[in-house]
């Protein structure tokens, strides 16, 4: 295997940077890989090359020191979020062959950051349900066993990292879509704070349940593709200022917590004994580094009732006027959603958005005596591909399709951001992440405290995969 492929993003950076190897290189070296593997697993559908070599043209005509800090590392951008002149299906038969004119922000910053955008990776429909699959392309396939699901709805972004198909990858998240996946595939994903990262409003000015994220194999590359993403836009009213110390310092800064929590189910949730295990043991590890380990949690009593009022309600907003003319194409899930929304009384949505700010205000207090709050990233082993989504864990059936990740809703409700680390894997050989959470804004302590946890745990090594034959 090329050794390019197993590089850091921060190797293939320095690489740029000297002049070791050059965007060209990188575009045909992928463009092997995923026509080795891409068919085993479904993870970029949508390939875009020859628009990624004239956006590297146009980088290389630069000064070197004008070439962002990305100095022309390729990467894919999920199948929700606008690329010109690159079809954006959003996993839909409504938009199956829908081009917009437009870039999204996101898109435009991270060009503007060099960035080579080459490909779409595969999502859910609109990113409805934690399980990619969609009826214009299909399932995508877990590398590490391809009978199970990668999770979703950024799923193709995480295989494509463990595969050696990306070296970053951008996500979204709502209730654990960039979270999930990365723990599914055993890479990193990050849900940052509302409005870190600028990107073009759709439907609803103040939508702040949904947001961009970055996703890598470490929590360094991390760091550096947020540092791309970050910083205010005029486009986005709800985007914040660019801080004045970058997240990669942050994350090298070797600054650690003094007092962290752990807690196996926040109170809320079934969770699988042996993935309570595994992540209770990872959290543990800290106290080896001095840090007061505890068991706590803020307290998220109404967080199953207020995710799904506030869900059904972005969905009735964004969506309605997709039932209304194209009902037969929306999958059962999204019916379902829309409908739950356009039921809900104003009382209804008045209740659910108190209880939020409750959450929020109860999680601010839980960090001034806590530093992170660590959990499950998700409560079960990558289940199997056929199946829509989780129905039953530890003897606990769910009454709805949401209902198994209240884990990461929860962490959405309460506006904080959160990073999904890879920290061991079940006795079938599958991943578990570790969900770590930090204060609303403290980006810069949670990267800290997650190298560290990585560190401790010395599992950075095990992508990119081949992937295993299907059983």
């Amino acid at each position: 295997m090329n050794e390019l492929i197993r590089d850091t993003a921060r190797g293939i950076v320095k690489k740029l940077t000297n002049g070791e190897v050059t965007p060209f290189e990188l575009l045909d070296l992928l463009e092997q890989r995923i026509a080795q593997l891409d068919g085993k697993l479904n993870a970029l559908p949508v390939l875009c090359f020859d628009r990624a070599r004239k956006h590297a043209e146009t980088i290389m005509k630069r000064p070197v020191n004008e070439r962002g800090p990305l100095g022309g590392l390729p990467l894919p951008i999920k199948d929700l979020t606008d690329v010109a002149g690159v079809r954006n299906t959003q996993g839909s038969p409504i938009f199956r062959d829908y081009v917009p004119a437009r870039s999204d922000i996101l898109v435009e910053r991270l060009e503007e950051s060099g960035a080579v955008v080459y490909a779409r990776s595969n999502t859910s429909e609109f990113g409805a349900g934690a399980n990619t699959f969609n009826d214009v392309f299909g399932p995508t396939l877990n590398p590490w066993n391809p009978s199970r699901s990668a999770a979703g709805s950024s799923g193709g972004a995480a295989v494509a990292l463990a595969t050696g198909m990306a070296w970053l990858a951008h996500g979204s998240d709502m209730g654990g879509s960039l979270r999930n996946p990365a723990s599914f595939c055993s890479v990193v994903g990050l849900r940052p704070s509302i409005g870190r990262v600028a990107h073009t409003p759709k439907f609803k000015v103040d939508r702040t349940l949904g947001v961009p994220g970055p996703m890598a194999r470490n929590v360094e590359d991390v760091a550096l593709m947020l540092d791309a993403m970050s910083g205010e836009h005029l486009g986005d009213p709800l985007s914040l200022p660019k801080l004045p110390h970058s997240f990669l310092s942050a994350a090298r800064s070797g600054k650690k917590p003094r007092r962290v929590a752990y807690s196996p189910d926040f109170g809320i949730t079934p969770v699988d004994p042996e993935v309570a295990a595994i992540t209770r043991l990872a959290a543990a590890r800290l106290a080896e580094a001095g840090v007061i380990v505890e068991e706590a949690h803020p307290d998220f009593r109404e967080a199953q009732d207020c995710f799904h009022v506030l869900r059904a309600f972005d969905f009735a907003v964004s969506k309605a006027r997709l039932l209304r003319g194209h009902r037969d194409l929306l999958k059962p899930e999204v019916i379902w959603n829309i409908e739950e929304g356009l039921k809900l009384t104003v009382e209804q949505i008045e209740r659910a958005e108190a209880q939020r700010l409750a959450m929020m205000s109860r999680a601010v207090d839980f960090f001034k005596e806590y530093d992170l709050l660590l959990s499950p990233a998700t409560i079960v082993e990558p289940f199997p591909i056929d199946n829509r989504y989780v129905t039953e864990c530890n003897g606990t059936r769910f009454d709805h399709y949401v209902d198994w990740v209240a884990i990461a809703s929860a962490i959405t409700l309460a506006c904080c951001p959160a990073l999904s680390l890879p920290c061991g894997f079940t006795s079938s050989g599958l991943p578990v992440g570790l969900q770590i959470v930090a204060a609303p804004r403290a980006e810069g302590n949670l990267l800290a405290g997650a190298k560290l946890l990585e560190d401790l745990l010395g599992v950075r090594d095990c992508t990119p995969i081949d992937p295993r034959e299907r059983s």
